[in-house]
């Protein structure tokens, strides 16, 4: 049975964070994507804490898609290593999980 997956990553641009959520879903890979508002992050790079102004852009896509999805955004990611982060949907609409399969689906 399909299931719908949430799949998240950041980026500290916001012309970068839009065109990865576009381009995501102009190929099919995602359904949809939202660029969240600016947050500021802190994480361990390099041996120090480390802290950036980033933009989270979450897709829906199925579970299918989902290492497709991940190979493209990584290909097209500006960070040495991008957060990449796979969350399940534990309750979908039928209705929503139909419209996703449908925008996943190669024309």
């Amino acid at each position: 049975m399909t299931s719908i997956v949430i799949a998240q990553t950041t980026v500290n641009d916001e012309d970068k964070a839009y065109g990865l959520a576009r381009a995501a879903v102009e190929a099919r890979l995602a359904a949809g994507a939202h660029v969240d508002a600016r947050m500021t992050t802190f994480y361990w790079w390099k041996d120090a804490v480390q802290h950036e102004r980033e933009y989270r852009v979450s897709f829906k896509t199925t579970e299918e898609k989902a290492a497709e999805l991940e190979a493209w955004v990584h290909a097209n990611h500006p960070y040495e290593v991008p957060q990449w982060i796979l969350l399940p949907a534990v309750r979908a609409s039928e209705e929503f999980l139909a419209w996703v399969v449908q925008e996943t689906t190669a024309r």
